[in-house]
């Protein structure tokens, strides 16, 4: 007995010293990965972190990720003559595109490079990812050579309905982060309210921010009796402050202030700008709203294009979203003034669309000359197809795939987003999962977002040119708390990550369950919440 304790005791001591290894199979699964003959590179507290010209952000994400998954505090060195070294560098001469890289691993070394420090950022990402074990100790020889298949990887997030301060939305970004999207597209104004400083209107966020109460459950008719949003707003400088976080790890801040529906917080604060003149009230149910913008007012253009100057001016994303969807057009039908604007226009209904719904593309025209002036271009939900727009408008497919084809079809770039696939506010499970939380009455099965293919080949080569990518969204009416909006988002986003970044014929759904596994230890170490991966 005594000398089967002895054992245990030594095979205990001894069993932290066995090495772990890397695994490269990592969310999203590299487009090549080569494996190399030769030892393993051996991780230990001796090796550097060399970086060239204008790498240094992405060396210290790297230092920082191998201490959180390792323990091991590596150096930082800027230089490339360093021995026993991950090496990041510059390559111009590299074949792959500007988010693409290399990842070279040899027991003298490892050496990220990319044409861009986008790429070497990506490239540090799938390291990260490969420590996912722990204490990895051994990196084995390998070449690999990756870039995404979309130039636009994005997800967004509603503020508007349950506002999030800006340390949870740092946090939604360093998410985004893991799993190489680029875009976050940050919804900010709706009917429940403006949550962005505008310094030239400042009742936008005294009074527009703010609502007397919220329904309770799914539009029940019964109110909480709690005021809600004072102080639910961000100003110019914290809007800024994501702005940077966001651009360090290469994700772009799209801000979308939606119009001409889904304004009741503009409206409240400034109801000049409505056909009625109000009053309006800042709204506690969720839907779609009779009051939207007056197209027949020139103040409404005047303020518009003001607001939109300051956002511009905050954000300097090359996209601004103008929303456009949801705007029922009973309000211009009764208004003098908007009837005056489709005489004045020669608007003329056909067939198909009415007159006012010709009005919001003479409404979405005109926002967007203002927006192209500034250099700028629009992105519009894909109800703004309903008017004659112009060709350089993106358009953003959430009514399932038929906007988008319809929008590549006469030329627009496309985002494709449809909700049945990228709604992230919809419940993961079905109604036998009892123990499900509260959502959207609507599904999205982690097997149903990675079957997604947002450019399938019907469409045709030149429709699927115009596919710039693909985005989950994410609608907060019935998500307050943090650790539901990561739950919601977890593991979804892995699935829709390889949606965006791999080819269609590489993808493998049971494949990538044992890949996100490895994925799920690594929210476990960052502490974020997610929904339990499926057996099969």
């Amino acid at each position: 007995m005594k000398r089967l304790v002895t054992l245990l005791f030594v095979f205990a001591v001894l069993l932290p010293l066995h090495a772990a290894t890397a695994d490269y199979e990592v969310v999203p699964l590299p487009s090549e990965i080569i494996p190399q003959k030769g030892n393993p590179f051996v991780l230990n507290d001796a090796v550097q972190i060399s970086y060239g010209e204008g790498l240094q952000r992405e060396a210290e994400f790297l230092k920082e990720y191998i201490a959180q998954l390792t323990g091991l505090q590596l150096t930082l060195a800027n230089s490339k003559k360093v021995k026993n070294a991950i090496r990041l560098a510059i390559n111009p001469k590299l074949t792959l595109g500007e988010e693409g890289y290399r990842l070279t691993v040899g027991h003298k070394g490892v050496l990220i490079e990319s044409v861009s420090a986008k790429g070497i950022f990506y490239g540090v990402q799938t390291l990260r990812k490969s420590l996912a074990a722990g204490k990895v100790t051994e990196l084995p020889a390998v070449i690999i050579n990756d870039e995404p298949r979309f130039g636009y990887r994005g997800a967004h997030l509603d503020c508007s309905r349950h506002f999030f301060p800006v340390s949870v939305v740092k946090r939604y970004i360093d998410i985004l982060a893991l799993h190489n999207q680029n875009v976050f597209h940050w919804h900010l104004t709706d009917d429940q309210g403006w949550r962005i400083e505008i310094k030239r209107y400042p009742r936008l966020t005294e009074v527009g921010s703010k609502r007397k109460h919220t329904v309770i459950g799914h539009n029940s008719g019964l109110m909480d009796g709690r005021p809600y949003g004072e102080g639910c707003w961000y100003t110019q400088e914290q809007a800024r402050e994501v702005v940077r976080y966001a651009a360090e790890r290469h994700i772009t801040v799209i801000p979308e202030i939606d119009m001409p529906g889904h304004m009741l917080g503009m409206l409240t604060a400034y109801p000049e700008v409505g056909c009625t003149g109000g009053p309006y009230e800042v709204e506690g149910h969720w839907g779609v709203f009779d009051d939207i913008l007056c197209a027949g007012k020139e103040r409404t253009f005047e303020m518009v294009n003001n607001i939109l100057d300051e956002i511009i001016d905050i954000f300097p994303s090359k996209y601004i979203h103008i929303g456009g969807d949801e705007a029922p057009k009973g309000r211009w039908k009764e208004c003098p003034l908007c009837q005056a604007r489709i005489r004045e226009q020669g608007i003329k209904a056909d067939g198909k669309l009415s007159a006012e719904m010709k009005l919001q593309g003479y409404f979405t025209n005109r926002v967007e000359k203002h927006v192209l002036d500034r250099g700028r271009r629009i992105i519009g939900w894909d109800e703004i197809l309903e008017g004659d727009i112009n060709a350089s408008a993106v358009v953003m497919s959430w009514q399932g795939m038929e906007g988008g084809l319809k929008a590549s079809a006469k030329g627009h770039d496309v985002i494709m987003t449809p909700q049945d696939y990228c709604y992230f506010n919809f419940s993961q499970f079905d109604a036998s999962v009892w123990s499900k939380p509260f959502t959207f009455n609507a599904i999205a099965t982690l097997p149903k977002v990675y079957s997604f293919e947002p450019a399938p080949a019907s469409m045709g080569e030149e429709a699927q040119r115009h596919v710039l990518g693909a985005q989950c969204n994410m609608w907060a009416e019935y998500i307050e708390y943090e650790n539901l909006l990561e739950y919601q988002l977890l593991p979804r986003l892995a699935a829709l990550s390889e949606c965006q970044w791999m080819q269609p014929e590489c993808k493998d759904y049971h494949d990538f369950l044992r890949r996100a596994r490895c994925m799920t230890s690594l929210y476990d170490t960052y502490g974020w919440s997610y929904a339990k991966l499926p057996k099969d």
